[in-house]
Order: structure tokens, then sequence, then C-alpha cells
């Protein structure tokens, strides 16, 4: 069983930045992709980026260049620093982490960007 619980959300000035924690407790986490979504208020949930269990990373084309993921196999997190943040970037981030047989969901962190 993995828990995830994400932190590091907050209120941010456009082209800010913020950087997303998840923290995963439980066996094997290392063996999990893990990904971040959002949902903005009135919209469906969105995918926002995936880190393989090798390393390999994927974006939603709205963030390529601006946000990166990572992950620290050996602390159990996962990362999601976001740079230049935008006013449409605001939302709740969820992260997600599944392999065969198993998936697991955080209970989010609010991101708010305003001036």
């Amino acid at each position: 069983q993995v828990q995830l619980v994400e932190s590091g959300g907050g209120l941010v000035q456009p082209g800010g930045s913020l950087r997303l924690s998840c923290a995963a407790s439980g066996r094997l986490f290392s063996t999990y992709a893990v990904d971040w979504y959002r949902q903005a208020p009135g919209k469906q949930r969105e995918f926002v980026a995936r880190i393989t269990s090798g390393g390999n990373t994927n974006y939603i084309e709205s963030v390529k260049g601006r946000f990166t993921i990572s992950r620290d196999n050996v602390k159990n997190t996962v990362y999601l620093q976001m740079n230049s943040l935008e006013p449409e970037d605001t939302a709740v981030y969820y992260c997600h982490a599944s392999k065969i047989l198993f998936d697991h969901w955080g209970q989010g962190t609010q991101v708010t960007v305003s001036s």
C-alpha cells in the first residue's frame, strides 16, 4: 500500500515559481510511474506531467519548458518544479502513482497564481 501526500502549493504572482512535492510512504515506490494532474474550478482533471520508474518524462504541451518533474527514490519523493507561472495554472494539483494492479492518489494541494 502506498500513501501520497502533496505539499508546496500556495499563492504566487504571475511569473513566479513553486515546487510541489509528493511524498510517498510504503514499499517499492521506485517501481511506480508518477504523474501530476490538476483540476481547475469547473473543469475536468487534466494530466500535467509524468515520470516513469526509469526516469523518462513527458508533459502536457502548455507546461513544456516551464515545469520540470523529477524524483528522488531515496527520499520516496517526486517533485514538480513550476516556473513562469500563469493565472491559467491555478488549480488543485494531485499526485498519482501507478503500476500494474496498483493505483494511488494524493489529496491535492492548491496552487493559485494571481496578482
